[in-house]
């Protein structure tokens, strides 16, 4: 059930050969799935030489016979859809469901991309004298360099790949080491729709090895990084030094902010099944309830009602509706969270403790009564821990909203819509969903501002960072 696990480079797969690597584990259940190979430094050179010849392919392909390719490896995708969901559950522990939810988006995604690379127009702006053409053209920006965490095997990377390649670039892909195989089948499926040897390459290693490795070769032109702000902000020192085009999308602690003309319990339910999602581990998960004291109680008891009715196990089983987490550490954060929120006068609604003993089981946690400055309200969780405090007045939410140095999502429930305009307009985040949650689509932008990152995925947006704009004034 599980994949064979290879590197990618020139349109080769390759095993491993001598090559170091690691074993892969089942959260759920501590077994090991497989090994990776780890790429040598001579894979790494062959991926950029691969993807410098590949990019002088694909750059000359037409957008119209690119898409076609793009539009191929998406029905491979659905194809395959039950593969690939198998084994990402398998290797990242989200429920079976959730794990098909994320692969059919992202065949979408591929969708969407291919159809927006035919549309990526230039202009003519009119000239100041007669006889002159101003043209303003979009052309690839060249070898792309993309770095993807282990929450979501196949979205984040497919992202990457999906905007570089719409935009003609070529690109290098060092998925997680913790969660391979799925990124493996979703390459897979670009490989046998016909992609060119070298505009795709597939590498695993030593994260730190690979992009001080990657980043600085003159051949790439562009790095897109998903992961965490000290490593996100290192990358982008790195490919400072060479002037490289970024994209940054990192960490967040999203604000959820529920007014008291909200429906309470329509909203905890709502908030409650995405805070949950995947056990927590997304970079947009709602992580500070903030609950206008009318409704304060009646939204508690009504989210602790969720958690409580989760059914946590191995997302393959039916019935299952919460995974494991991702590793050990996250077990070990968990912990340090908790303790920390008791020993500042927090109280456990529920949860709050491993569950089982075999795999990494976080029960699913409600803390009330904590302050603002302790470890929760303050650190991104990325785990199923959700603390629910009180407010009084708009001012003082917006505030206590805005104090983080973090700036990826945020959420609001009311039922005004002078409410609802006045709260999209004060966060402080890139992205609001007001009464909803449905703020990662294909054809919108995602991404953050301060400390969560700077560019977007998505929308065209997502397709102008991997292109350049060139001018040309002919007379």
């Amino acid at each position: 059930m599980y994949s064979d696990l290879k590197l990618f480079i020139d349109g080769k797969w390759l095993n491993g050969e001598g090559r170091k690597g690691e074993d892969v584990i089942n959260p759920a259940t501590g077994k090991v799935l497989g090994h990776l190979p780890h790429a040598s430094k001579a894979d790494l050179d062959a991926a950029l030489e691969a993807a410098q010849k590949g990019f002088q392919v694909w750059k000359n392909t037409s957008a119209y016979d690119r898409a076609k390719i793009m539009r191929k490896a998406a029905d491979l995708v659905r194809e395959r859809f039950d593969h690939i969901s198998k084994v990402m559950t398998q290797e990242q522990g989200k429920v079976y469901v959730e794990s098909r939810a994320e692969v059919m988006t992202s065949a979408d995604i591929i969708d969407w991309y291919a159809e927006e690379g035919r549309r990526s127009y230039g202009r003519i702006v009119p000239g100041r004298t007669k006889g002159v053409r101003q043209i303003v053209v979009q052309e690839p920006v060249g070898v792309v360099a993309a770095f993807t965490p282990w929450n979501f095997p196949t979205l984040t990377p497919v992202r990457k790949i999906a905007g570089a390649l719409a935009a003609g670039c070529s690109i290098i892909i060092k998925a997680s080491e913790e969660t391979p195989g799925a990124c493996v089948e979703l390459v897979k499926c670009f490989a046998d729709a016909g992609l060119p040897a070298g505009v795709l390459n597939l590498v695993f290693g030593v994260p730190a090895q690979v992009s001080e490795h990657l980043i600085p070769s003159a051949i790439v032109r562009k790095v897109s990084f998903t992961g965490s702000i000290p490593v996100g902000k290192h990358l982008a020192a790195l490919a400072a030094k060479g002037m490289k085009r970024v994209t940054m999308e990192l960490g967040g602690h999203s604000p959820v902010v529920v007014f008291a003309d909200a429906d309470a319990e329509k909203a905890a339910d709502t908030i409650a099944a995405f805070k949950y999602r995947n056990a927590g581990q997304v970079c947009i998960s709602p992580t500070r309830f903030y609950v206008q004291e009318a409704s304060y109680s009646k939204f508690v008891a009504r989210f602790t009602e969720y958690a409580k009715g989760l059914k946590l196990g191995d997302g393959l089983e039916k019935g299952i509706t919460l995974g494991p987490l991702a590793n050990p550490r996250r077990l070990d954060a968990m912990e340090a969270i908790v303790n920390d929120a008791k020993a500042r006068g927090g109280k456990i609604a529920t949860g709050g403790t491993r569950h089982g003993n075999q795999g990494y089981f976080f029960e699913p946690t409600v803390i009330t009564d904590i302050p603002d400055d302790s470890k929760i309200m303050t650190e991104e969780p990325f785990g199923p821990i959700a603390p629910i405090v009180p407010f009084k007045t708009f001012d003082e939410v917006v505030e206590r909203a805005n104090s983080l140095p973090f700036g990826l999502a945020a959420y609001a429930f009311t039922t005004s819509a002078t409410t609802a305009n006045a709260i999209g307009d004060a966060i402080n985040s890139g992205m609001v969903g007001v009464n909803s949650v449905a703020i990662s689509t294909p054809e919108t932008p995602f991404g953050g501002i301060k400390e969560s990152g700077y560019g977007s995925e998505g929308g065209i947006e997502g397709l102008q960072a991997y292109m350049n704009t060139k001018f040309i004034s002919q007379a």
